[in-house]
């Protein structure tokens, strides 16, 4: 008897290939392993100059020949890496984002997403679901916030990961988004200054504010002074549930407020909001779920922040619209800046 049957309440009967594309959906988590375990190795890195043997491609990474190869011949078959008809491995377009000096770099990301920190906490998703808070909390005793802090080393995976998000986010939300007309902007949670530089620069007649806490605040002078816009920038340490600072015409917060559930994101709103003038404007880069059925990347953000970060989500517009209304805000419009991002403007009440 044939197990195809036809399923309730769809009036659709599934075809062959649709088992073809559910198993390679169900392996997915054996071709991110496969990518972290290449980043970590750097083996774009040793491709850059052409063409290598296995032989010399495991001497150089401390690997075992035939192990490396059975990896290699794995990710060529995604077209990560391509085998000539000598046997070496060589890089294609796919894999050259996977080196250090590209600068559109996913090595970072790879290799974060491959780490055990989050490896287990996706290995409870099931905890997650059932109860509505985040494995990493049941894992390892605390926030992930109060991990990073006492961990140097998988904050610093972190960091370089968050890194390369923003460096690919930067040219889409600037090209989004007019920032001219802009005297003083305030990047709330900017991090290093990534994206408040890049503003900086192709404004020249702008002055900036970067505000986040002292431990993170502490490393953003080197990456102003290297962009040139230091002394165009202030740098301030502090606490965004309490208070941020005054004096700006547009407050950012990139990536933010998804990391925190509505009473906390609303805190944060709420001391943009007292800090800011009835003129000013407030900018959110966040994604957007869309409504309906189709993929969306931000539907499986939502699910990586219900696994890592207790009450953090993704929100559909309706949300933000309700989220920024309850911390003196309207919502003036949402422009789609890529597959991942948009700009949230909103204005005060």
């Amino acid at each position: 008897m044939s197990t195809i049957t036809k399923r309730q309440g769809a009036g659709e009967t599934p075809q062959p290939e649709d088992w073809l594309r559910l198993v390679r959906m169900i392996h997915g988590y054996r071709v991110t392993q496969m990518l972290a375990v290449a980043a970590k190795l750097g083996i774009a890195d040793f491709l850059a100059d052409g063409p290598k043997s296995v032989a010399e491609l495991a001497e150089r990474t401390e690997t075992h020949p035939g192990a490396l190869h059975r990896l290699l011949r794995a990710l060529a078959g995604n077209g990560v890496f391509a085998e000539d008809d000598r046997g070496r491995y060589a890089l294609t377009p796919l894999g050259g984002l996977l080196r250090t000096d590209d600068p559109g770099s996913a090595r970072a990301l790879a290799i974060y997403n491959g780490d055990e920190l989050v490896w287990r906490s996706w290995g409870s998703l099931l905890h997650s679901v059932a109860t509505g808070s985040a494995a990493f909390q049941r894992l390892y005793g605390m926030s992930i916030w109060e991990y990073r802090s006492q961990h140097p080393e998988p904050d610093a995976v972190f960091n370089d990961a968050m890194t390369a998000l923003s460096n690919r986010r930067i040219g889409d939300v600037m090209a989004t988004y007019d920032f001219s007309g802009i005297r003083t902007i305030v990047d709330v949670g900017g991090g290093h200054g990534a994206l408040l530089a890049a503003i900086l620069r192709a404004h020249p007649g702008m002055r900036g504010i970067l505000f986040d806490q002292p431990h993170v605040a502490a490393g953003a002078h080197r990456l102003l002074e290297t962009a040139g816009v230091a002394d165009r920038c202030r740098i301030v340490a502090g606490d965004f549930f309490e208070e941020v600072p005054t004096g700006g015409d547009a407050y950012i917060l990139s990536k933010i407020i998804h990391d925190w559930g509505d009473e906390r994101a609303t805190a944060i709103l709420r001391a943009c909001r007292r800090a800011m003038t009835a003129q000013a404007r407030l900018l959110l880069a966040e994604a957007v779920i869309p409504a309906g059925n189709g993929p969306h990347v931000g539907k499986l953000l939502d699910l990586h922040m219900l696994v890592m970060l207790e009450g953090g989500c993704e929100r559909t517009e309706g949300e933000f619209r309700t989220l920024l209304a309850g911390a003196g805000f309207s919502l003036t419009r949402v422009l789609p800046a890529n597959e991942e991002n948009s700009v949230i403007e909103a204005r005060p009440v």
